[in-house]
């Protein structure tokens, strides 16, 4: 089955000419969400992605209505893939049941895990900058008013770690390192 999805971001854009594109293409049912493109969380890209079955095909106009961004796409076509399921995209020309098509995918997976590392890379290097001018602090931390009475607690045998971590809604590690400083 053919399957086509529509994303418009705002109620006031038309979907007709993604439509008669669809159509066109002989796609069996369509899904069409009226939301930004910002993330994933869109009610009928879910519905399709619950609807759809081994052997079906979802097609759309472009990449950019389907995912804003490379990761999010990858996501998604992972989603897909686990379940049987190809992928067009007619304006670049990206189709998964095509060995050039799965190729094209790999390219962009590799793209944006080279853009991610770049990221990462920045990112280390501007804290190291702020931290040697005296500028980086790390995240505020946060003080909770009755962790000396809940450490107090459980140092008494009034309570257990766990009931601890829990009433501080803390991990372990977080909880162990606080009362190791106190």
């Amino acid at each position: 089955m053919k399957i086509g999805y529509i994303r418009v971001s705002t109620t006031e854009q038309n979907t007709i000419r993604q439509e008669v594109l669809l159509k066109e293409l002989g796609v069996d049912e369509l899904f069409i969400d009226k939301a930004s493109g910002k993330n994933t969380d869109r009610p009928e890209l879910k519905r399709l992605l619950t609807y759809v079955r081994h052997g079906d095909t979802v097609i759309v106009e472009s990449i950019s209505r389907f995912a804003r961004n490379t990761r999010d796409l990858l996501e998604l076509i992972e989603q897909l893939t686990a379940k049987h399921v190809e992928f067009i995209s007619k304006k670049e020309a990206i189709d998964t049941t095509t060995p050039t098509g799965k190729f094209m995918l790999t390219i962009f997976g590799a793209v944006a895990e080279l853009e991610r590392e770049y990221i990462l890379q920045r990112q280390h290097e501007g804290i190291a900058i702020a931290k040697e001018q005296g500028k980086y602090k790390g995240r505020k931390p946060i003080v909770h008013p009755e962790f000396s009475k809940i450490v107090s607690k459980w140092k008494s045998g009034s309570m257990t770690a766990v009931e601890a971590m829990r009433k501080l809604n803390m991990k372990p590690s977080t909880f162990y390192r606080k009362v190791k400083k106190i």
